[in-house]
Formats: structure tokens, C-alpha cells, sequence
């Protein structure tokens, strides 16, 4: 399932945000640290496929699995809180914790934090579908 943009009024791409790829090859990656630059009102999902960084979505993002599980290194109040359905997913993502929030869910809401988002090799779609 693929995610569809969210449609929310987005302000200028202007905020830094460097996503830390545990297992960069699994996402098409051949760096472990990429920096982009991301929105106010734009979710971490939105911002790391803009990029060309595949994290997994296996409910096209829509708080329904915990596929695009990420940790919050750092910046973790320039995010919106989480709601209590994102929370419910969150406990079923392996290797879970205090940061831990659905990429499709956090939405960056101040460009006043530094911004780093970590990104688990494990967290992957064993099945996965593939168009015929």
C-alpha cells in the first residue's frame, strides 16, 4: 500500500531534519545519515519518501500498523503529541521506547529544535505485496 500526500497546508521546506538509517541498504541508501529539509505541518513518512528513503508503510499511513515505527533522537518537542491510537501501535513495534512514535503520525510543529530521527534496521514488512 502506498501513502497518498495528506493535503495538509504545508509551510517552506526550511527546517532540518537528518534521518540516522540503522540498516541503509534495506531502504535503497548508501549513506547512513541523510539531511533534508523538512515543513512545518509535514509528517516524518511524507518527508523521508519526498526523499527517496523507503520506510516501510505496510497501511499507507494511516495509524492502522506499526510498520513505519522511528525513534526521536533528538528534537522530540518539535513534534505534535501523540494521540492515544498512535500510542496503542507503538507498544506492538519491536524494540519500542520512551521516543518511539509513527512516522506517519508526528508532524513537525516548531522549526525551533534540532531534529534527528533514527530509523531501526529491523523494522521491515516481511510481507510485503508486489504488484503482479
Amino acid at each position: 500500500m502506498h501513502m497518498k500526500a495528506s493535503g495538509d497546508s504545508l509551510g517552506p521546506r526550511t527546517i532540518p531534519v537528518t534521518f540516522e538509517l540503522e540498516d541503509p541498504e534495506s531502504l535503497n541508501q548508501t549513506e547512513k545519515q541523510i539531511e533534508v529539509k523538512g515543513a512545518l505541518n509535514q509528517s516524518l513518512l511524507e518527508l523521508a519518501l519526498e526523499n527517496d528513503i523507503a520506510i516501510e508503510h505496510a497501511c499507507g499511513g494511516v495509524c492502522a500498523c506499526s510498520t513505519c515505527h522511528v525513534m526521536l533522537d533528538e528534537g522530540e518537542d518539535a513534534f505534535d503529541e501523540p494521540e492515544d491510537e498512535e500510542l496503542d501501535r507503538v507498544e506492538e513495534a519491536p524494540g519500542n521506547d520512551i521516543t518511539s512514535r509513527l512516522s506517519c503520525q508526528a508532524k513537525i510543529q516548531t522549526a525551533d529544535e534540532t531534529i534527528v530521527v533514527r530509523v531501526p534496521a529491523w523494522n521491515r514488512n516481511a510481507v510485503k505485496e508486489v504488484p503482479h
